[in-house]
């Protein structure tokens, strides 16, 4: 009964007068929070709480806010509602920057592709190769066949659940403050309080970056428990890592049960001016991002995925710079152009980026006193190898002339290699690559 009161609820806020005022009188008592559809089944995603009506107003408002009148609505089988919205009714465009921001029609100057010499590299073998690799990792809402149409763009509707899932409306689609692993000389302590927990290599900090790219293994890692998640994604950093100015762009894939309901790896952004305290959000549940694509929905689930000894899939993310108008761009699987960030969001990185990472991150909440059984990537250790641990490979950077090359020198960092850790290695087809990941709590790590 409470599910359909919720249900009933969520479609009829927006109806004016007494038809409004009878519905959150009758929603006063006790919401059922329930079946969000997850592949992992020991999770456990029944809660009840008690929701005013007064809250569940203010959620609405919000919901109503983001969530704009669609052209065209479409059912993925996984349960999203995929909202075709007109190009121009974007929630991008609310931000108090973008007021007068025409969206950027011409397409942004592409990086051009910096040949290396052979004899730049050594030749390792190392065990990692193209065979078996299947390209095309795509996203579930196009099983059914249906696209949006021209002139719109496809964004993932959020709904009431959605957000009584967060710890409070404020936290909806927000990343908590972590301070740049590769600053830390002190980082198992420094991670240890804030609970994430990371494998990643990065570039040095005193470089100048215009953009950065990797293919990214696809795989579905297991949380344990609801408020955790797993991620693999790249970072563009620039600003103070231990002060309130660090800017941040950031794209990968994630399982995140609070966001999103369920268990499926989805891809998804993030931006941020203010090291994460107030600006900024994951994919478009603020205001920020211009998605520009009428194809790809970010937040949507990835399909398929990599099996253990079996298929392997990955997806390419490139972020960078445009030259001309100074946005940075996001292109997706086989240079598909999915949006930008506006450089009037950024003060940092409204020049340069001065750091790239690339790894996994996961959330450590230590909720039953032991670590975590969350899994990173594969949930594999590194030394297992293609087809068992998860991998970034052909990590590349943007230099200031808008040419792509191969990163020449990374430096490797996980905090505790019991329970995830990485291993970077090089050769000719997948250039700078590593593999990473772990199960988490295991023998070795309690």
């Amino acid at each position: 009964m409470f599910v359909s009161l919720l249900a009933l609820k969520e479609r009829n806020m927006r109806f004016v007068g007494g038809k409004r005022l009878f519905l959150a009188h009758l929603l006063l008592a006790l919401v059922f929070v329930q079946g969000f559809g997850t592949a992992d089944s020991s999770l456990n995603y029944t809660n009840y709480r008690q929701v005013s009506s007064m809250r569940l107003e203010r959620i609405q408002r919000h919901l109503d806010k983001i969530n704009k009148p669609p052209v065209m609505t479409i059912e993925s089988p996984d349960g999203d509602i995929i909202d075709c919205v007109h190009k121009r009714k974007q929630p991008a465009l609310d931000h108090p920057l973008l007021r007068n921001h025409k969206i950027q029609r011409g397409p942004p100057e592409r990086p051009r592709v910096k040949m290396v010499k052979e004899d730049d590299h050594r030749a390792n073998k190392s065990g990692a190769a193209d065979e078996g690799v299947m390209r095309g990792s795509w996203q579930m809402w196009h099983r059914n066949g249906t696209r949006c149409p021209r002139g719109t763009v496809p964004i993932r509707r959020s709904r009431v659940h959605d957000v009584l899932r967060s710890k409070s409306l404020f936290d909806f689609g927000k990343k908590k403050a972590s301070v740049s692993l590769a600053r830390r000389k002190d980082a198992p302590d420094v991670v240890s309080a804030n609970g994430h927990e990371h494998a990643i290599a990065y570039t040095g900090s005193s470089q100048e970056v215009y953009g950065a790219k990797a293919t990214i293994n696809v795989w579905d890692p297991s949380i344990q428990v609801v408020n955790e998640f797993s991620l693999s994604q790249i970072w563009l950093l620039s600003g103070s890592f231990d002060g309130s100015d660090l800017n941040s762009i950031e794209a990968g894939w994630q399982v995140s049960p609070e966001l999103y309901g369920d268990s499926r790896p989805r891809l998804f952004t993030y931006w941020t001016s203010d090291s994460y305290q107030a600006t900024g959000c994951y994919n478009l549940l603020c205001s920020g991002f211009v998605q520009t694509n009428s194809r790809v929905a970010i937040g949507a689930a990835i399909s398929p995925v990599s099996s253990y000894t079996g298929n392997q899939y990955d997806i390419s993310i490139l972020i960078w710079k445009d030259p001309k108008l100074g946005n940075w761009w996001m292109s997706f699987g086989d240079n598909t152009l999915v949006g930008y960030w506006p450089a009037e969001l950024f003060t940092h990185l409204a020049d340069h980026a001065t750091m790239v990472e690339w790894g996994g991150e996961v959330v450590n909440s230590r909720a039953s006193g032991e670590h975590t059984s969350t899994q990173m990537g594969s949930g594999h250790f590194a030394e297992d190898g293609f087809g068992k641990a998860s991998y970034f490979r052909n990590l590349e950077i943007v230099d200031s002339d808008n040419s792509l090359s191969s990163v020449q020198t990374i430096s490797a960092l996980a905090e505790n290699t019991n329970c995830y850790n990485i291993k970077s290695s090089y050769n000719n087809e997948w250039g700078t690559h590593f593999y990473y990941g772990g199960p988490g709590r295991n023998p070795q790590c309690p």
